[in-house]
């Protein structure tokens, strides 16, 4: 149990009825969860309002609301008023699990691009030193040897303190976390002090009625990071760097290629084998080694700096930064799956047009004897999105395999007519093979000496949904299956 005013310790608020000095028994933010002795907190979400549910959450004997808008309850509950009960929540989840985060070095990550494959590579150089190290992202959480699938980027406040605390608990020395715009501008990472903060970089993305309004808030609410943290790494090459900067309360350094910047990647050369597509590059400036890291292209070595930049913080030896770079990988992010000793064939989450172009241009640049794409686009999605995925892979690719991905509740045959649309824009040619397992199929015993293939658009997933309905599909189990057969 929990004295009330303990779990407000660290937030502004107003008695407006009752008594601060009661007992709570649980902290719960979903009316469904409420039971006796419960402090409910009033939430303002984009689908319900938790303040619309008091009258059944006072019936299932909450003793405490926590509210941002006037409500009318019995006299035996107390009310609390704050200006947003969402930060409201951040600070009470940190009491209520015991601010875990002290316990501990948070180490968070922002920018459009790079945030997942970065904070697999901290994770790899820290515990390749010898840390225990918890992770929070995209694709899952990971606390010890226990692995749990992600539903949000940055979890709710609430759900994020409760994984501080097991992490903690577990004996975690320090945690790398994915930190989002959305979750930065719901208050979600509020109520502790992150040791470090990354800028990773920022492109127009995530702008919209559900996002954020325009890319001057998108700017805003990166910066957010950056007045909750002690040091902040930015990567300078960025040209949105200083206002990302602007209103910032932390100790600042730079990387990237630069000469201003304080860490720099210099002599960069791609390298190419059969079936192995990687990068080396003279870590300048703060430190001075050489590094080879097994993933290709000029984006993997933002990813490997930054990791370098923060890394260097924990006084990791070098020797041990290029052995755990080399290791690291990312289920889905550039993941290369040994098919042949003639061509290079991967797996990529790239499910837009511009992760897309990112990812082909990178692999251009390697000047494969034929750049093979294969992808398809989610239903129940933007059209927009199919015709500009469909235009840069015809413009971009040698061929292009137009399949399905998550058609959801559409027919799968008019999501690819969509993308033919973007395609016909193009002179490139394309196949198209509805069925994914047979697209795969088809591209794997179809290439050629020097080939680069890539599987865009469902990386780390492995089911399809299909009218409401999840089905396996893993796109690893599914190229075993066909070397097999």
């Amino acid at each position: 149990m929990f004295i009330l005013k303990a779990l407000l310790e660290k937030i502004t608020y107003t008695c407006v009825q009752g008594s601060t000095d009661i007992k709570i028994s649980d902290v719960v933010y979903d009316s469904r969860r409420v039971k006796k002795d419960s402090l409910f907190i009033c939430i303002k979400g984009a689908v319900s309002d938790g303040h619309s549910f008091v009258d059944d959450v006072v019936q299932k004997g909450a003793a405490a609301l926590v509210v941002q808008e006037e409500v009318s309850v019995p006299d035996g509950v107390t009310v609390i008023r704050v200006e947003d009960s969402r930060y409201a929540m951040a600070c009470i989840s940190a009491a209520y699990f015991c601010y875990p985060a002290n316990e501990m070095k948070i180490i968070g990550i922002t920018g459009t691009k790079g945030k997942t494959t970065t904070t697999y590579m901290i994770k790899s150089i820290l515990e390749n030193a010898g840390y225990r190290v918890g992770l929070i992202g995209t694709i899952e959480i990971v606390i010890g040897d226990e692995r749990i699938p992600a539903s949000h980027t940055t979890p709710e406040s609430f759900v994020l303190q409760q994984y501080f605390r097991r992490m903690a608990d577990a004996g975690c020395d320090c945690v790398v976390m994915e930190v989002s715009s959305q979750g930065l501008m719901l208050h979600r990472t509020a109520g502790f002090l992150f040791e470090i903060g990354i800028f990773t970089n920022i492109e127009p993305d995530h702008i919209g009625p559900n996002e954020h309004k325009d890319f001057d808030d998108y700017l805003h609410c990166k910066g957010l990071l950056f007045k909750q943290c002690r040091l902040g790494i930015f990567n300078c090459d960025d040209t949105h760097w200083r206002q990302v900067l602007e209103g910032h309360t932390c100790q600042v350094e730079t990387y990237g290629f630069g000469k201003e910047a304080g860490l720099r990647a210099e002599q960069v050369e791609l390298v190419s084998r059969p079936g192995y597509l990687g990068v080396q590059y003279q870590v300048g400036g703060n430190m001075q080694f050489e590094v080879e890291i097994d993933v290709p292209g000029r984006f993997s070595v933002y990813n490997s700096l930054t990791a370098i930049a923060v890394c260097r913080h924990f006084n990791v030896e070098t020797e041990d930064i290029k052995k755990a770079l080399k290791a690291a990988k990312v289920k889905g992010r550039i993941e290369m799956v040994n098919v042949s000793d003639e061509f290079t064939l991967m797996i990529d989450y790239a499910h837009n047009a511009m992760s897309l172009e990112s990812l082909l241009t990178t692999l251009k640049e390697y000047h494969p004897k034929r750049l093979v794409c294969l992808f398809g686009c989610g239903g129940n999605r933007s059209k927009i999105r199919r015709y500009e995925m469909g235009e840069v892979s015809g413009r971009l690719a040698d061929l292009t395999v137009i399949t399905s991905d998550n058609p959801r509740d559409e027919e799968p045959q008019e999501i690819i007519n969509d993308i033919k649309t973007g395609m016909e824009k193009t002179d490139g040619r394309y196949v198209e093979i509805l069925d994914r397992r047979e697209a795969i199929a088809y591209v794997i015993e179809h290439g050629q000496p020097g080939d680069v293939i890539v599987l865009a658009g469902k990386g780390h997933e492995d089911y399809q949904e299909i009218k409401g309905v999840k089905y396996p599909m893993d796109e690893r189990v599914i190229i075993q299956e066909i070397l097999k057969r």
